[in-house]
């Protein structure tokens, strides 16, 4: 990997931030509302695993929505696909606020979480597209805004509810959308002339992938009542029956002949779930902890889970450079590393620890969120393609999805009714274990100069 030390262009910095004001409106989304989930178990006479399948329907349809979106961005071009998913994410958070119960306000969440899944996979085909020279750098800025955006979510929502009302988390959405729309519109190349319809879309592939994923989610929500086998059997045997099915497919939705025949790719993938099984623990874990246990108003939480937000930011920018010049693998030791370091450290918290020890807390699991998501990123492009990036891009954030999944339910089967100190401590357990293995799968990600005599 070299060094690019030349900016982007005027025109090029434009482009990256049309697609990062795009991308951010998914992450964030998905963590603005954790602040609220105490205010919405009121609104809704709600309990808190009730209020777990507003944020588990969200992920489910991003983790389905990503590959497809991705893949439609391949077959029927970015531009188009972005739009799109703008649009949708437009007529979502106009209308959530005027939901007359939680079954319209989970349905809204859908349409928001489809539409904002196109952004990504096919930001970043415009992205690899159209900027060469200096990829690297625009990766930096997608990845700020990407990941300090879930970051910054429990903060903006915080402010949100503490000046008005749960509402206002879907209504502040529309300034990213308006800005992103109109940058898009005027810069964003047009898309060429597609030369193959929807008989490529492998619709029996998308059909058992969203099968597996709903029943493997059901399965893990019902951990929190207790163990249930044949909703393992069924979710195992439909993940055999899609990987058969698509091993035979000479376009396949889910290329698992690919993931087979590139080990690295796979790991990243599954390195990625684990990634975000810890973070979206915490990120919807302790701000209700600190409300419920501690006794916080959503502001003050807000202002402590910045802590997150804030060096997530700060360290970003200095893993950019660092990765340019050692590749991905040294920041991804130093991510996978905190993320140990930053869980057992949440076993110092008790029921009247100090604000300021929580906020140096989070400060070191805001290190690790900057280090691995860009880290991961830029592995994962180091073994992908340019023609495969609309369908790796998407898989890139199922991973993601799948690992939120995780978390809603981990939370769900830890939290039940009520949250004590001794659950988030629990959680703190699950979620040292789960760096760990991350650690380990970073190890064996091959070295940078290794690669380049590879290459």
């Amino acid at each position: 990997m070299t060094h690019q030390s030349a900016p982007l262009k005027t025109k090029e910095t434009l482009l990256v931030t049309a697609v990062a004001l795009g991308i951010l409106l998914n992450p964030l989304n998905t963590t603005m509302i954790s602040v609220a989930l105490v205010r919405l178990q009121e609104e809704f006479h709600l309990t808190f695993a009730d209020v777990t399948w507003l944020i588990s329907t969200y992920y489910l349809v991003s983790a389905i929505g990503q590959p497809l979106l991705g893949k439609w961005s391949d077959l029927y071009g970015c531009k188009k696909v972005f739009m799109i998913g703008l649009l949708l994410v437009t007529l979502a958070s106009a209308l959530a606020p005027l939901s007359p119960s939680f079954g319209w306000l989970i349905g809204f969440r859908i349409i928001q979480a489809f539409g904002s899944s196109a952004l990504f996979p096919a930001g970043m085909g415009i992205i690899r597209n159209r900027i060469t020279a200096h990829q690297a750098k625009a990766l930096v800025i997608i990845s700020v805004f990407s990941s300090t955006s879930a970051a910054f979510g429990p903060s903006l929502g915080g402010l949100l509810l503490h000046y008005g009302d749960w509402p206002l988390i879907f209504l502040c959405n529309f300034p990213f959308i308006i800005a992103s729309f109109l940058l898009a519109w005027c810069l964003f190349p047009s898309d060429p002339k597609p030369s193959v319809g929807a008989a490529r879309m492998d619709w029996g592939g998308v059909a058992l992938f969203s099968a597996a994923i709903f029943v493997w989610l059901l399965f893990f929500l019902e951990l929190a009542e207790g163990f249930s086998l044949w909703l393992l059997a069924l979710s195992a045997g439909l993940s055999l029956i899609l990987y058969r099915y698509e091993l035979g497919r000479s376009e396949p939705f889910i290329n698992v002949g690919f993931l087979k025949k590139n080990r690295n790719v796979t790991l990243i993938y599954a390195q990625y779930i684990l990634t975000n099984m810890a973070f979206y623990s915490i990120m919807f874990g302790v701000p209700s902890y600190l409300q419920q246990a501690q006794g916080m108003d959503p502001q003050k939480t807000g202002l402590v889970m910045l802590s997150i937000a804030g060096f997530s930011v700060l360290v970003t920018p200095l893993v950019g450079r660092w990765i340019e010049r050692s590749g991905s693998r040294p920041s991804l030791i130093v991510g996978t590393a905190s993320v140990v370091a930053g869980s057992m450290l949440l076993l110092i918290i008790r029921d009247h620890t100090s604000v300021a020890v929580i906020f140096l807390v989070l400060c070191v699991l805001g290190i690790a969120n900057g280090f691995n998501n860009l880290g991961m990123q830029t592995a994962l492009y180091d073994f992908v393609s340019k023609k495969e990036t609309g369908i790796a891009s998407g898989l890139f954030m199922t991973s993601r999805f799948i690992g939120t999944i995780l978390s809603s339910s981990l939370l769900a089967a830890l939290f039940g009714q009520t949250i004590t100190t001794g659950n988030m401590h629990s959680m703190a357990w699950v979620c040292a274990g789960l760096g760990l293995v991350m650690f380990i799968l970073t190890m064996r990600l091959p070295r940078a100069d290794k690669m380049k005599l590879d290459s």
